[in-house]
């Protein structure tokens, strides 16, 4: 059902083929999405940009058109954060009527892109707006919020640990740091001089300038290191380790047909020849979760950073400031 009247068109930032994002991506009039029984058609008022985001637009690493497609990426809509107004629910569909301000992140296959005016996500991947959030922050928080608290369950950090944050400024990062002093941890960050000061602000004990010093040659060692950008070798980072430390990767990046998998599989493998846990880790977005990052919200634990926020029409430089690397906190996109 709706509650208002939803057009038949929309515009939505869509491409039919791989490419740098000013070559493919453009601002076109397509269909509004229909509904299926446990769907929700989402008003979109604010998207988060994330690496993910990149990859799906350039193809790269190859390995990705398998699963999304070999000539074009499916669906063709480019985003996955959404925060918005619901106006249409199916038939199957608790919790959830028109009128509801909620966020999530849609999944592939299942969702369609969020850089629309519309985009229709299964209930299940949809919690209510927190209410301390703008849309544009809310907006900016499902993806790294959820993979952030992902990876600090996997680790099991808990209060008087020593975590280590590469690529503390970043997205993922960001809300890591955050998360991490929450818990009780004490928390050393890596970025670059422009945000050291961002970092300190948010609970950050110790920060690294990675131009200045390398952190792989300072004598502390961390219970927990997580790493989001992949440029050092795994060898050096397991001198940060304590005996037993956890290293996480989360970086998509690595090379132009294989990605990140080759440093998995030596990850993979040095974990079972030494005391370390070296290893990646997944996140797949449910409305549990988000009511769990809800909470962590609501009482204080983690507020996003949006650095700037783009209107839909220029989307594709939102992809490419994202893809430059070195966003403080997070890029949106504005329906």
């Amino acid at each position: 059902m709706a509650t208002e009247a939803v057009p038949r068109t929309m515009s939505a930032v869509a491409q039919d083929r791989y490419g740098t994002p000013s070559e493919v991506l453009a601002l076109r009039e397509v269909p509004v999405p229909t509904l299926g029984p446990g769907d929700v058609l989402v008003r979109v008022h604010a998207a988060g940009v994330n690496p993910a985001d990149v990859f799906l637009t350039t193809g790269r690493p190859a390995m990705m058109r398998l699963v999304l497609g070999l000539r074009r990426p499916r669906p063709a809509t480019r985003g996955q954060d959404v925060a918005g107004t619901v106006v249409a629910v199916g038939a199957d569909v608790p919790g959830f009527r028109p009128g509801d301000a909620v966020y999530g992140e849609g999944d592939f296959g299942k969702t369609t892109g969020s850089y629309a005016e519309y985009a229709r996500l299964p209930h299940t991947v949809l919690a209510p707006k927190p209410e301390r959030l703008t849309f544009e922050q809310a907006g900016a928080v499902p993806m790294v919020g959820l993979t952030a608290r992902r990876a600090l369950q996997v680790a099991r950090v808990g209060p008087g640990q020593r975590v280590l944050v590469i690529g503390a400024s970043g997205g993922v990062g960001h809300a890591a740091v955050q998360l991490a002093v929450a818990l009780g941890a004490e928390v050393t960050g890596v970025c670059s001089a422009r945000n050291v000061a961002l970092v300190r602000g948010l609970g950050a004990s110790h920060v690294v300038d990675y131009a200045r010093e390398d952190v792989t040659e300072r004598p502390e060692r961390y219970d927990v290191v997580l790493d989001n950008v992949a440029t050092l070798p795994l060898r050096r980072l397991r001198r940060l380790l304590t005996p037993r430390g956890t290293l996480l990767m989360n970086s998509g990046h690595g090379g132009r047909v294989l990605g990140p998998l080759p440093r998995m599989a030596r990850g993979a493998v040095l974990s079972l020849v030494g005391q370390h846990t070296i290893r990646p880790f997944t996140m797949s977005p449910t409305t549990a979760d988000l009511v769990a990052l809800t909470g962590l919200i609501e009482s204080g634990a983690l507020t996003p950073v949006v650095e700037r926020a783009y209107p839909l029409a220029e989307a594709a430089a939102a992809i490419e400031h994202v893809a430059g690397g070195h966003v403080a906190g997070k890029v949106v996109v504005v329906a």
